[in-house]
């Protein structure tokens, strides 16, 4: 069951709103008279001050799926994933979207400014995010629990919580340093108010980001034993497996070494891949999934907003697709599809063969973007279990699946990429035995299967296992085909055809409001 976050839905919301605001300012102070130390005085509230920072992903305010803590931007727009996804997704070769709300099309052709209102969405969700954090870390200090009387085991508890702090932390730094390079950076012990904060450059916050991820491995729970949606040292291994894969990008130096180092203690550590891929992105993925190193939790009755899996499924959905067979029957709101360089991947696109293709459709090229029907409409994420019964769903429309943030299969393929890029401690052949594991999958038996790789082999195949999923624009910037003209897709470019974008594309623009508001932040080149 979904415990931690059943606590943020029913406490956590609560204290979410100690700490809303309107602008992206690290230095918030609390919008009502509620104190810190009314807040902390007792284990329990450490534990509902936890469930707040991972509520922080799946929720967009306190008041519900009608407001949002950040300004600017429509609370239906205002969740973190759906914010991720969008910067990940619709300015690459996996996704476009027909609507015409301003600062997609800019998304879908490429041609994004520094005001466009979803790069500033997900820039001021992590920034908000981090403030959150690091009140939290402020008042979990050994010193702090000494002065409330919190001692013993109950102490204990609250060191693991700080570390989980510190891993949302780091997740919402990389964020950060992986779409907009140098962003303002404050920790705990920066005092609030007193100072705008100070830019931080990608090389150095990659150290930051290692460091932490590093620093709190003693203090996480053992892999898969923590509660059901709550970081643990798998998490954290997964995330320095992912950022050391794109270290060259980050700060300069490859460390595919240490990616086979780190995806290898999560490949060893108990996880298994999960029998049948499509239950991955369903109701089913919550229960019984080996697979699943780590998640954000929807709740389609009790913590609703348009974000998330909600978003994933209404918006890949049209009526003529039959909405209730997804889970959604009152939703399907004709948005994103597929460019035709992704079902082009797969030799089959009805999936007959690698049942990873889930597409709908005839028409696969995308002649107008503002047509749903022009691109396969991607059939992925249902809100369904795995017999095909409706999850839970508040008026028809909410979904209660929950999105896979980091999962074995992603292990598997760092190990492997990190192999044929050079990096020590792996070997070719556990390589490929890995990658066969999920084509066995895929496939159903052994046909689909390789005897070799290379490293272009795996631009192809993260997209094949990981489409969708939030990956793809790091990918292509990583293989060096995000910006430039030696790949193009539709609309890439703002040409029907695909052209050549500038390499300065390959970070976002810090937002214009910040740099008005913080006289320390610099402008990313070309913007």
């Amino acid at each position: 069951m979904k415990n931690l976050y059943k606590i943020a839905v029913l406490s956590g919301l609560f204290l979410m709103s100690l700490n809303a605001c309107k602008k992206e300012d690290f230095n918030l102070t609390p919008t009502n008279d509620v104190t810190s130390k009314e807040v902390y005085n007792t284990p329990e509230g450490y534990k509902n001050g936890l469930a707040k920072l991972y509520a922080g992903y799946a929720l967009t305010s306190a008041q519900g799926s009608d407001a949002s803590d950040i300004g600017g931007l429509d609370a239906g727009f205002a969740d973190f994933l759906r914010l991720y996804w969008t910067a990940q997704e619709l300015p690459t070769d996996e996704a476009i979207c027909s609507w015409g709300d301003v600062g997609i099309p800019e998304l879908d052709n490429s041609t994004w400014a520094a005001d466009n209102v979803f790069l500033r969405g997900l820039y001021s969700r992590s920034v908000i995010h981090i403030t959150f954090i690091n009140e939290f870390l402020r008042e979990s200090t050994p010193e702090k629990l000494a002065e409330r009387g919190i001692t013993g085991q109950q102490a204990t508890d609250i060191q693991r919580y700080r570390a989980e702090g510190r891993f949302l932390r780091a997740f919402q730094y990389w964020v950060l340093m992986d779409n907009f390079g140098n962003p303002p950076f404050v920790t705990e012990a920066d005092a609030i108010g007193k100072t705008p904060p100070k830019q931080i450059t990608r090389p150095e916050l990659f150290k930051f980001v290692e460091s932490e991820l590093l620093a709190i491995e003693a203090d996480l729970a053992e892999p898969r034993a923590n509660e059901y949606g709550r970081a643990d040292k798998g998490a954290a291994w997964a995330l320095l497996a992912r950022v050391y894969l794109n270290a060259e990008v980050y700060a300069g130096t490859p460390k595919f070494t240490e990616a086979i180092t780190y995806s290898s203690k999560v490949i060893n550590a108990g996880y298994a891949l999960k029998a049948e891929y499509k239950d991955l992105f369903n109701y089913a993925n919550e229960t019984n999934n080996p697979e699943l190193i780590l998640s954000i939790n929807y709740d389609g009755l009790r913590g609703t907003n348009f974000g998330g899996t909600t978003y994933l499924i209404n918006a890949a959905v049209n009526p003529a697709m039959d909405p209730a067979s997804f889970g959604v029957p009152n939703g399907g709101w004709a948005g994103n599809r597929s460019r035709q360089n992704l079902p082009a991947l797969f030799p089959d696109t009805k999936g007959t063969a690698d049942k990873r293709a889930m597409f709908f459709g005839t028409k696969a090229t995308v002649d107008e973007i503002g047509t749903f029907t022009d691109g396969l409409a991607v059939t992925k994420f249902r809100n369904v279990d795995a017999q095909g019964k409706a999850a839970p769903s508040l008026n028809g429309t909410f979904s209660s699946v929950d999105f896979p943030l980091f999962r074995l299969a992603e292990q598997y393929l760092i190990y492997g990429e990190a192999v044929a890029r050079g990096g020590n401690g792996g070997t070719t052949a556990q390589a490929i035995t890995y990658v066969n594991a999920l084509r066995t999958r895929a496939y159903g038996n052994t046909s689909g299967n390789v005897n070799s790789i290379s490293t272009n082999f795996f631009i192809d195949e993260r997209a094949r296992e990981l489409y969708w999923e939030g990956h793809r624009r790091t990918d292509l910037v990583r293989y060096g085909r995000f910006t430039g003209g030696n790949y193009l897709w539709p609309y890439k470019g703002g040409d029907k055809s695909g052209k050549a974008i500038a390499e300065t594309r390959n970070i976002y623009p810090i937002p214009t409001a910040d740099l008005i508001a913080n006289p320390n932040l610099v402008q990313n080149p070309g913007y």
